[in-house]
């Protein structure tokens, strides 16, 4: 695994990279979006719409704050040094760029589309990463692997396939459904979209093609 080890001039401690392994910070990705999904499900559409406004408001003006003024900055990475990534010292945080998903996934979709876009994100995600990076061996696009993109797959399929069984949604054609949201899941864990931040995009886009899947087969 790729760490840094020497410090550039006036920074903080060393911070992982993607390439790092880095189970902290998959354990506090996997928390984080759980508390998420919990927030979501104890309050009303409305309050949860508002909690995310805030939060992800919260955490515009963290970064904003940090990237203005350097000491504040250097403290903030040292605090989270170890969840954070070397490249969110100059930008926005994975937890920024998550909250603006979750904000727009509420206001836009339904809740059964919410909550199992979350959870591809909360564990489909995070075990590609882990497989690919511990197990993968033949690279797909960019450094994304088969199989950590089975890996997504797989996870992703029992996911729904359990959430529709306990939902009573399109349980007549269970399998079939499960599959394609399990490739939904990998797909949009395996394509980049331009250079912006998967916590963003992994959401909304999984968000979209589950909605289309659940109009399709008369599960909304």
């Amino acid at each position: 695994m790729n760490e840094i080890t020497a410090l550039r001039p006036g920074r903080s401690m060393p911070l992982k990279t993607k390439s790092d392994l880095h189970l902290a910070r998959k354990i506090w990705h996997f928390l984080g979006v759980m508390v998420v999904i919990y927030l979501y499900h104890t309050n009303t559409r409305a309050d949860g719409l508002q909690i995310a406004f805030v939060i992800t408001l919260l955490a515009i003006a963290v970064d904003s704050i940090r990237h203005s003024v350097s000491s504040v900055n250097k403290i903030v990475c040292q605090l989270m040094s170890p969840v954070m990534r070397e490249r969110e010292r100059d930008s926005m945080a994975g937890l920024t760029w998550l909250m603006i998903g979750v904000t727009t996934i509420v206001y836009l979709f339904s809740d059964d589309v919410v909550t199992l876009s979350l959870l591809f994100l909360a564990i489909g995600d995070p075990v590609a990463s882990y497989v690919g990076l511990r197990l993968g061996k033949d690279k797909i696009i960019g450094n994304k692997t088969l199989q950590g993109s089975m890996a997504a797959f797989f996870v992703c399929f029992v996911i729904s396939a359990v959430y529709f069984y306990f939902q009573n949604l399109m349980t007549d054609r269970l399998l079939i459904v499960s599959v394609i949201a399990g490739l939904v899941g990998a797909i949009t864990e395996l394509v980049p979209i331009f250079k912006l931040d998967d916590n963003l995009t992994y959401p909304v886009l999984s968000s979209s093609f589950l909605w289309v899947l659940f109009a399709v087969f008369g599960g909304a």
